[in-house]
Parts: C-alpha cells; structure tokens; sequence
C-alpha cells in the first residue's frame, strides 16, 4: 500500500529548467503573483450596484440600424 507515497528521484529536464531559471531570476516569481492579482484577485461585487445597473438599462430595439 506504501508504493505510491514513495517518491522517486526522478526530476523532468523541464522541472530543472524551470528551477534553474527562478534561481538565476527571482523576480520571476513576483511578476507571476502581481500577473495573478491583476487578472484574478478581484474586488467583491456590490451585488446593490448591480441590481441597479441592470435595472436602468435601457432596452435596445432589435435590429439598430433601421431607423423608425
């Protein structure tokens, strides 16, 4: 049962690549958090501001470029 949580040592070309290049570029690793925190981390939605957002939209006629 214990032949799965051994762990083998075993390391890809790519895994030391990687390793080798945030050792000699440190600030690799930050530029990846601060990429995350501007695409992902978000602030919470004010679910009130939505409501009332889409409450006053102003509904669009089907077909826009045929003036009546």
């Amino acid at each position: 049962m214990a032949w799965f949580i051994k762990k083998s040592g075993y390391v890809s070309e790519f895994t030391q690549f990687l390793g080798e290049m945030k050792q000699k570029n440190p600030a690799i690793e930050e530029g990846q958090r601060a990429g995350r925190a501007r695409l992902w981390d978000k602030e919470p939605i004010d679910l009130d501001n939505m409501r009332r957002s889409q409450e006053s939209r102003v509904q669009q006629s089907a077909y826009v470029y045929q003036g009546h």
